[in-house]
């Protein structure tokens, strides 16, 4: 109970601080939200977004799971993000994965890890996908972090391809699409894939409204 009581005294002093800075912190903070960004990120304890990004609480919805995934049946990231777009009305959505990634780095073995192969098999259909590409690579390092960026790139692709983005777009909401990486070794944010509003989905993918 120690580690847990630490959390709930240090909570209570950066409540009393914030109050010393501005006595009306809390009661702006209970005001509705209006995000400009929705964040998917990886749950990785390293990678806060808010801290990253200097952003303040209600300038960023966020949601996380392992490897930074947008995977199309699952209705848990899927109703975070027709809520941010539809309800909040956010502008910019950032798909944020980080190297060192173990999701990314677990998806890369042959081994058996139980009830996460099933999640981490989206991964491996992305190594699949650019197999060439990454097999041609022979530091394993190299061939780990290009995994984590290509990971990200994909799941930008796999957000053009929600109807909920597509029907944002056709709405002539002003909704972008960001990869981002993080390097935990210099702290910094590197864009990889930027799709701006009405971005062309190619093929089957594409729906019509």
């Amino acid at each position: 109970m120690e580690l847990i009581n630490t959390l709930l005294s240090a909570n209570k002093t950066w409540a009393a601080r914030q109050l010393e800075v501005d006595e009306t912190y809390f009661d702006n903070l209970a005001k509705d939200q209006k995000p400009d960004f929705l964040w998917i990120g990886c749950s990785d304890s390293r990678v806060p977004a808010e801290d990253l990004t200097g952003s303040q609480p209600g300038e960023m919805f966020v949601h996380r799971n392992v490897a930074n995934l947008v995977v199309h049946t699952d209705m848990n990231m899927l109703s975070v993000l027709q809520y941010a777009v539809e309800v909040l009305k956010v502008r910019h959505i950032l798909v944020v994965g980080h190297y060192q990634c173990g999701g990314v780095k677990a998806s890369m073995m042959h081994k058996d890890l139980g009830l996460i192969n099933r999640w981490l098999h989206n991964i491996k259909d992305v190594y699949d996908k650019f197999a060439t590409e990454l097999d041609a690579i022979e530091d394993e390092k190299k061939r780990f972090d290009r995994l984590v960026e290509l990971n990200v790139i994909q799941q930008v692709h796999n957000l053009a391809q929600t109807s909920i983005v597509q029907g944002a777009w056709h709405q002539g909401q002003e909704l972008h699409l960001h990869g981002w990486v993080f390097g935990l070794h210099d702290g910094l944010l590197k864009t990889l894939a930027h799709m701006p509003p009405n971005t062309k989905v190619e093929g089957i993918y594409r729906y019509d409204f």
